[in-house]
């Protein structure tokens, strides 16, 4: 039988039938995938055959094969550094929820996520949440970054998960798709998700006034058909992304509107750091590149932990 992967609960998988049909997989035995050392061989959205499971008195099933995955977006596993862990695959669009404060999310975060989107050829739609409670001031702060944003070619929406402000342009895009949420504990994502769909009756909880954040409450990664002819998958909100296995040639790649400059620069190879007659430098100095993109790119290059900073915000 195949099915797609709908739960992953780290030992057993949802997995649902084209038919509807919905059966509790597992793994048999060691099951590895050629090229990818990770936390979870089988992830949310991934497409599988499996049989049913004659030795068990309740109808399971095993997995016993993967097919090829169409992408996947992927992050360092937070407690094994050399392992990564897989979020979900086969996406056509994710959705990444941003706020400015309540919690804070930073442009180094926001960054290192569209760069692995970039990198694994998925659409960014970036989602500034929460727009009803900020006062002016923060308002030009979510106009000045989706600037930066629409800029290098990303669609930027303001929204409201309370006041439903502009989530029908969301839904819009979601319709015949396979959509992924993310971004921090705390940004709202099961709030806009229950106000996209309110039958799903996603666990939602307060900021934690301690820290700022958000509390966990979405432990694992689930689809859920909608009833718009859409599907979503809610991920566990993400406090940090370590971006995976990039050669430092190639991360300029991912930064948009470096690759435009990219002819323009004296080396083929130049990773516009110190050398000369660099097209991204002499952008950077015109004000043509976003001081915070240029940050970003020099921290993941130089393979550094991603960085709390309090004066991402400034636009010099």
């Amino acid at each position: 039988m195949t099915g797609r992967v709908y739960k992953s609960t780290g030992s057993w998988y949802t997995v649902k039938t084209p038919l509807g049909q919905t059966y509790q997989c597992r793994i048999k035995g060691k099951f590895r995938l050629q090229g990818i050392k990770s936390t979870n061989p089988i992830a949310v959205g991934d497409f599988v055959d499996f049989e049913l499971d004659t030795k068990s008195d309740e109808e399971t099933g095993v997995i016993n094969h993967i097919h090829d995955r169409h992408n996947y977006i992927v992050r360092k596993s937070v407690n094994l550094s050399k392992q990564t862990h897989i979020i979900a695959s086969n996406i056509d669009v994710v959705f990444l929820l941003v706020t400015i404060d309540n919690p804070p999310t930073f442009t180094s975060f926001i960054d290192r996520f569209l760069v692995t989107a970039e990198a694994y050829a998925i659409k960014t739609v970036i989602l500034f949440n929460k727009i009803d409670v900020y006062d002016e001031a923060t308002l030009d702060e979510v106009r000045y970054l989706a600037h930066v944003y629409r800029t290098i070619g990303y669609e930027c929406i303001g929204i409201s998960a309370q006041t439903g402000k502009n989530l029908e342009q969301v839904k819009d895009l979601m319709r015949g798709k396979v959509s992924m949420f993310t971004g921090h504990s705390g940004v709202g994502k099961s709030t806009l998700v229950n106000a996209i769909e309110p039958d799903l009756d996603l666990k939602t909880k307060a900021i934690s006034s301690q820290h700022m954040q958000g509390q966990h409450t979405t432990t694992f990664a689930e689809m859920f058909d909608l009833s718009f002819d859409a599907k979503i998958i809610d991920t566990p909100g993400i406090k940090g992304f370590g971006v995976v296995d990039m050669e430092k040639e190639e991360v300029g790649d991912y930064f948009p509107e470096f690759f435009a400059l990219k002819q323009e620069c004296k080396f083929n190879n130049c990773l516009h750091v110190e050398e000369p007659k660099c097209a991204v430098k002499e952008a950077l100095e015109n004000d043509e590149v976003a001081a915070s993109r240029y940050r970003s790119y020099l921290q993941i290059l130089n393979g550094e932990e991603e960085h709390y900073r309090t004066d991402v915000w400034d636009k010099e």
